[in-house]
């Protein structure tokens, strides 16, 4: 999960969406029930809604992604936090049916 930027003070829900490389926060979890406390974290450490970018990858540290993981970000989901501690979680992936087995880590924009 990396964390988005939210860039444009008109356009309050628009968050940009940064590479591994370029965030400012990213996390690599096994399960990405994980993400949601990483999340509200950063919210708390921010002071202010945010969101996250994830995609589910094959990656073991994060200090060391391979390079199609970084050249290929496109994450198909956004987490975003929600007043009262709620994360609203949008599937932006091309309409495939999920998978029915997934293996590997799940990454989340920061």
């Amino acid at each position: 999960m990396t964390l988005g930027e939210r860039t444009r003070p008109e356009t309050p829900t628009y968050a940009e969406c940064p590479g591994p490389n370029e965030a400012r926060a990213v996390a690599l979890v096994d399960d990405c029930g994980q993400l949601f406390p990483i999340l509200l974290a950063w919210r708390r450490a921010l002071g202010r809604e945010v969101t996250g970018w994830a995609e589910q990858v094959e990656a073991y540290d994060v200090e060391h992604l391979s390079q199609h993981v970084t050249d290929d970000w496109a994450p198909g989901r956004r987490l975003d936090t929600m007043p009262g501690g709620h994360v609203k979680v949008s599937d932006y992936r091309d309409h495939q049916p999920p998978d029915t087995v997934t293996a590997g880590p799940c990454m989340l924009m920061r």
